[in-house]
C-alpha cells in the first residue's frame, strides 16, 4: 500500500504535557496574586472603574533570558515608583509572527541556531515568566501558536492577537476561553473592522479541538472571553495613533455596540519601525489625553537596555548585550523617561479632571 500521510513530515517528538511541565514550575501563592491582581487591574481600567493608564512595555522579543531579568529588575521597581497614574506590565513576547521565513521566537527556536528545541524553549519561558512575577512584576504575551497558552497562560495578565493573526478563527476561539483581558491588532493593512469582528467573535463561546493538561487531544468548549479590546498599530499606508483616527475608531467601536475603549501600539506601524518615533507617538496620546480623551486606556511600547536593533540571524556569540534582535527598541534610558515624564504629566491633567 502508498503511504499516505507524513509525506512531508522529517520528524515527529513528543513534548512533555503542560500539567508535567507546570508540576516542574509551580505557581505559588504570591504568583497567583501578582497575576490575579493585575487581571483585575486591566479589567478595571477597560471597565473605566480605574482612570489609570495601561502601559505594556518590555522588548520587542525575548531572546536572552539573562537580559529579560535585568530588564524585569528595573521595570519593577519604576512600576512600584508610578503606580499612582500607571499599570505597568511588562511586554514577554516569546512567539513572533512572520509574513514569510525567519526567527519566529524562543519558544520555537531558544538556542537561536535553527535546533528548534521547543522543549527547552517551553521550560524556560515559562521559568521567566515565573520569577518575573515573583518580583511582582505581572506579564503579558502574544498568543501566536494555539498549544503554548496551555503550558504558559496561567502566567499571563495581558495577552494579544497579532495583525497577522487576527483574522484566524482558531485564534479567535482560543482567545474566547483566555483567562486573562486580550488586545487585538488592527490588520497590518490597517483595517479596524477585522480586530471588531474578532472582539465580538471572542466574547462568545465556543467549542474547537485542542489539548487538555495531559496534552490530550481534545474538545474545547469556552465561555467567551468579555475584556476584548482594541490595539491600534497603524496600517501599511499611515499611522493610527492621531486624534483624527482615534475618532474613526471610537465611531466603528460604537457602531459595533463596543466599549469605545482602546489601546495604542507606540512601535510597529505607528513609528514606521523607527524606535525615535515612539516617544512622539507617546507625546501625542499625552497630549489627547490633555485634551479630554476617554477611549485610549492604554499604550504598548517596545523597549530594551539598549537601543535599536542588531542583524540577525547570525552567531549567537556576536550579539550585543541588551540589543533587539527582531524590531527596534527605545533604551531602557528612554523608556525611564517617557514613563517618568509622563507619570508627572497624567498627574497633572487628572488632578484638573
Amino acid at each position: 500500500m502508498q503511504q499516505l500521510q507524513d509525506l512531508r513530515v522529517s520528524r515527529i517528538i513528543t513534548l512533555t504535557s503542560p500539567r508535567a511541565l507546570k508540576e516542574k514550575l509551580p505557581v505559588t501563592d504570591h504568583i497567583a496574586d501578582t497575576v490575579c491582581r493585575a487581571r483585575r487591574e486591566v479589567e478595571d481600567i477597560l471597565s473605566g472603574k480605574d482612570s489609570r493608564l495601561l502601559v505594556i512595555v518590555g522588548p520587542c522579543s525575548i531572546h536572552d533570558m539573562k537580559a529579560a531579568r535585568d530588564y524585569a529588575m528595573k521595570l519593577v521597581s519604576l512600576r512600584k515608583e508610578l503606580e499612582d497614574q500607571f499599570c505597568i506590565i511588562m511586554r514577554v513576547y516569546f512567539e513572533k509572527p512572520r509574513t514569510t521565513i525567519g526567527w519566529k521566537g524562543f519558544i520555537n527556536d531558544p538556542h537561536l541556531n535553527d535546533t528548534y528545541d521547543i522543549e527547552h524553549g517551553l521550560y524556560h519561558a515559562r521559568k521567566l515568566l515565573i520569577e518575573l512575577n515573583s518580583l511582582g512584576l505581572p506579564t503579558g504575551t502574544e498568543f501566536l501558536d494555539p498549544i503554548s497558552p496551555q503550558y504558559v497562560a496561567d502566567l499571563i495578565s495581558w495577552a494579544a492577537i497579532g495583525a497577522r493573526t487576527i483574522e484566524s478563527q482558531t485564534h479567535r476561539q482560543m482567545a474566547s476561553g483566555l483567562s486573562m483581558p486580550v488586545g487585538f491588532k488592527n490588520s497590518t493593512d490597517g483595517r479596524l473592522q477585522v480586530a471588531i469582528d474578532a472582539i465580538r467573535s471572542a466574547m462568545h463561546q465556543h467549542s474547537f479541538l485542542g489539548i487538555d493538561q495531559e496534552g490530550h487531544s481534545s474538545v474545547i468548549t469556552t465561555k467567551g472571553n468579555p475584556f476584548g479590546h482594541l490595539v491600534l498599530r497603524g496600517g501599511s499606508d499611515s499611522p493610527n495613533y492621531d486624534a483624527e483616527s482615534i475618532v474613526m475608531a471610537e465611531t466603528q467601536l460604537e457602531k459595533a455596540d463596543l466599549p469605545k475603549y482602546l489601546l495604542v501600539d507606540c512601535s510597529h506601524a505607528n513609528s514606521g519601525k523607527k524606535f525615535e518615533n515612539q516617544i512622539k507617538v507617546w507625546d501625542d496620546i499625552l497630549a489627547q489625553k490633555e485634551a479630554g480623551n476617554k477611549s485610549i486606556v492604554g499604550v504598548m511600547i517596545e523597549s530594551n537596555i539598549c537601543s535599536g536593533n542588531q542583524p540577525f540571524p547570525v552567531d549567537p556569540c556576536d550579539l550585543r548585550y541588551g540589543v533587539s534582535i527582531t524590531d527596534e527598541c527605545v533604551s531602557w534610558h528612554e523608556t525611564e523617561k517617557m514613563l517618568r515624564d509622563g507619570a508627572d504629566f497624567m498627574g497633572r491633567v487628572r488632578a484638573k479632571a
